[in-house]
């Protein structure tokens, strides 16, 4: 993403997310403002503990409520996205303008890797069709271990 479409990006999320506080009758603080700019600059899959240390480490005044309230505000307007990636820990991603995709998670080192496939959208419209269903978003998850790449494989040896 180039930086200009990264910026128009930016100023589009949070005109939505405007209006979504506006409707809900929530206030609209920096605070809040500053949480979502930060999500969108990033590239990765991240929890509300990282965010929240990220954000103290660039001199933000958020507290921690305030960033888990309002990654919660943001999951509900359906800006981002929150992963249970079968451990205790929530992970978050930027969704808008982003296509469809399934995770690769390592099983030893926690690590996230995204991929696209186009023939599980196949199969998802194929199985929609052939038992009258209609899928309105679907979700894949590969567990195992990222192979020669895991940290903690490395540390092992």
């Amino acid at each position: 993403m180039s930086v200009k479409n990264g910026d128009a990006i930016i100023d589009e999320v949070k005109r939505l997310f405007a209006g979504h506080l506006e409707q809900n009758a929530f206030r609209k603080t920096p605070e809040r403002f500053a949480i979502l700019e930060e999500i969108y600059r990033r590239t990765d899959h991240f929890d509300a503990e990282a965010l929240y240390i990220h954000m103290k480490n660039q001199s933000y005044r958020v507290s921690r409520a305030t960033v888990y309230n309002t990654l919660d505000l943001l999951v509900n307007c359906d800006l981002v996205k929150r992963h249970q990636f079968g451990k205790n820990l929530a992970l978050y991603e930027k969704s808008y303008g982003y296509k469809q995709h399934d995770h690769l998670i390592c099983e030893n080192c926690g690590r996230v890797f995204e991929f696209c496939d186009p023939r599980i959208q196949q199969i998802k419209d194929m199985m929609g069709e052939l038992l009258k269903f209609k899928v309105n978003y679907h979700s894949l998850n590969l567990f195992g271990e990222c192979n020669g790449a895991c940290e903690k494989t490395m540390k092992k040896d």
